[in-house]
């Protein structure tokens, strides 16, 4: 379904962005993930960023300029559903479900459904209570959806390079937007999951879900939210780990093949073949799970799935340059992407996120200890 935008803003405004002075980095990680390897130097233009993600109010604002429907609200083709073997449902999108007790990891049909009728102001489904979510981030929000917005605002989607960069702040080679520790002085630092996933979600950074934009510090270049909350789109083609060679990773739902059959079919809008990277992690990232609330991590996503912890921020490119009021240096550390001892490191900030979590978690929890 092709849908023409009624309205474009011929010159974008840099109000709510920061300015991200161009510069090398390391990218990648060889710590965590396959997919994150190997590391290496790269460079980028200087451009201008969204602050936070696309919230619900913008996106809303978008919507009635435009008179834009999503992929999740668009019919699906009925007779395609049957010809793949696929339930036809109705639109909606994928909905984080949960789990009533431990379940297998790698089967994310355990707390991933596709849900008629959710869509990006009703994340969770047409059947539960919206919630006031203006300031959230925006989800169930397909590649089509983030770029035709970014198309409308007169900006762009970032590239992955570019979003990695902007995420570390200036922090070169450090592990997290924020350092190498987990938590600083016992805060939490980004919205992520606190206890064991799927099934047991302790909220002690005060959210459920997905939290209003701003609600954790900002990074050197003034960013919020680069990572943890939603995972957010690139516009790069996932076509293995950073040296092109192919890796077995997960979707950003921590889906296999399995998932897709449930999904409904809405013809040739409906890329589920065609992978884009996505960064930054999400409110659903656990220590037993999935450690991508960070710069590096990267995961491959449907073009066409819209999912609930899933969202987008915007650039521009161009010459534009630093605005003066933005003093805030870049710091360059020499941090764990240089050190040849990758095991022993691991090791370490796997232990400090593990310790920071159950030293926090203690009093609302006594029976919790470390092994």
């Amino acid at each position: 379904m092709g849908l023409t935008l009624r309205l474009r803003r011929e010159t974008p405004s840099t109000k709510q962005m920061r300015w991200v002075p161009g510069g090398q980095f390391l990218m990648g990680c060889n710590l965590f993930y396959p997919e994150e390897r190997p590391v290496q130097r790269v460079r980028v233009e200087g451009f201008w960023m969204d602050a936070h993600p696309v919230t619900v109010s913008e996106f809303r604002r978008f919507v009635r300029a435009t008179g834009y429907v999503t992929l999740a609200e668009r019919p699906i083709d009925r007779a395609l559903c049957r010809q793949a073997g696929a339930a036809p449902q109705g639109p909606g999108a994928l909905v984080f479900l949960g789990a009533p007790g431990p379940v297998d990891l790698n089967d994310s049909r355990n707390w991933w459904r596709f849900v008629a009728g959710a869509c990006w102001h009703h994340p969770e489904g047409s059947r539960w209570k919206s919630r006031d979510r203006e300031s959230h981030p925006v989800s169930q929000v397909a590649y089509a959806d983030a770029a035709a917005y970014a198309d409308w605002a007169g900006k762009t989607l970032p590239t992955e390079a570019e979003w990695e960069y902007a995420a570390r702040g200036g922090m070169d080679g450090a592990i997290f937007a924020w350092g190498d520790a987990f938590c600083e002085n016992g805060h939490h630092m980004a919205n992520s999951w606190q206890g064991e996933f799927p099934w047991q979600n302790l909220c002690l950074d005060g959210h459920e879900g997905t939290s209003p934009v701003g609600s954790y510090p900002r990074n050197g270049y003034g960013l919020y939210d680069m990572t943890g909350n939603v995972w957010e789109w690139t516009s790069d083609y996932f076509v293995g780990n950073h040296a092109g060679v192919p890796v077995e990773t997960m979707d950003a739902c921590g889906a296999s093949p399995d998932l897709a059959v449930d999904l409904p079919v809405r013809g040739e809008t409906e890329h589920l073949n065609v992978r884009r990277v996505v960064k930054g992690g999400s409110y659903l990232c656990a220590p037993n799970y999935s450690m991508r609330c960070r710069p590096a991590a990267r995961l491959a996503h449907c073009e066409g799935v819209a999912a609930g912890h899933l969202g987008f921020r915007c650039i521009v490119r161009g010459n534009a340059q630093r605005p003066p009021s933005q003093s805030q240096q870049p710091r360059s550390l020499t941090g764990p992407a240089n050190n040849p001892d990758w095991v022993t490191r691991r090791e370490l900030i796997r232990q400090n996120a593990e310790t920071s979590f159950y030293w926090t978690a203690a009093s609302h929890l006594p029976v919790l200890r470390r092994a």
